[in-house]
């Protein structure tokens, strides 16, 4: 058998994303042994060919390399510290969602009992586990990733290393949430004017999809500025840009639509414009975003 499909792996935690993870390792040809708190979630697997553990310990010790997929870190703590789990050689990856300062503390709470760890982050939906489409990050010593990634990480997807600080998988995912949620709202903004047009969402999604990826051409340039800290009005200066928002916003009151969001956008924008900086590109406003602001 080829070492790649000769590793054993343990998955711990079989919620809906967990039940994906341990499938794909075994379509990929992994000895694959799960646990979960509800054993019946493991049925299946089972069927599919992996060995459902008695206990937590008896599944790290299964597996050279044990995947944890749970609810949350205090769950992690929780089943990972009780009686019978030995981690010392254990190689950890951990693809649970939390914040960055959780995966560093978790990071030492692995190493100080002898475990190798990885922190990650899934950026795909279950069904996408497996293939190409599902991006997993990872962060923490990049000697541990690269030993694992053609064995046992390849078969879950596309899989990405960031960093030695076990908190940039965190920070990359919730960032990675901030355009998403950015993206949809917008969408849903013009989409909610249209419709009091005649404009039907479907078709509104199109145009919407070609303004999308124009944007997203602009944004090398625009990391070029902000890295630089020099923002020359090279396309629009702000202050231009602030009268299209003062536009968006009484378009979307005339229509009688929520203008939360535009009379957001123009806020900051007009506190950078007070700071003198009207007369730069767009990517000033990095500025605003660079420290909390209070109620």
């Amino acid at each position: 058998m080829n070492e790649n499909t000769s590793t054993p792996v343990t998955v711990i935690g079989l919620g809906l994303m967990g039940q994906a993870l341990a499938g794909a390792f075994l379509k990929a040809g992994h000895p694959t042994t799960v646990w979960n708190r509800t054993p019946s979630k493991a049925d299946r697997l089972v069927v599919e060919g992996a060995d459902l553990a008695p206990t937590v310990g008896a599944a790290v010790k299964a597996g050279s390399l044990t995947i944890i997929c749970v609810t949350d870190y205090p769950a992690m703590y929780e089943l990972l510290g009780g009686t019978g789990v030995e981690l010392d050689g254990t190689m950890l990856i951990n693809l649970t969602s939390s914040s960055s300062a959780q995966a560093r503390e978790a990071a030492g709470w692995a190493e100080a009992r002898g475990a190798r760890y990885l922190d990650g982050a899934i950026m795909a939906v279950p069904p996408a586990i497996g293939t190409a489409e599902a991006m997993i990050l990872h962060s923490g010593p990049q000697p541990d990733f690269e030993a694992h990634r053609p064995v046992q990480l390849d078969a879950l997807g596309t899989v990405t290393y960031l960093g030695a600080d076990h908190g940039l998988a965190s920070l990359y995912d919730v960032a990675g949430l901030a355009m998403m949620w950015s993206v949809l709202n917008a969408w849903l903004q013009g989409t909610a004017m249209l419709r009091t047009a005649g404009v039907d969402a479907a078709t509104y999604a199109q145009f919407a999809r070609q303004m999308a990826a124009g944007v997203a051409e602009w944004l090398p340039g625009y990391a070029e500025q902000i890295d630089s800290g020099s923002f020359p009005a090279e396309v629009s200066a702000l202050e231009t840009d602030v009268r299209a928002m003062a536009h968006l916003i009484e378009e979307s009151e005339a229509v009688g639509v929520n203008a939360e969001l535009p009379k957001l956008f123009k806020a900051m924008a007009d506190r950078s414009i007070a700071a003198g900086h009207g007369g730069e590109q767009y990517p000033v406003l990095i500025e605003e975003f660079a420290g909390p602001r209070g109620g």
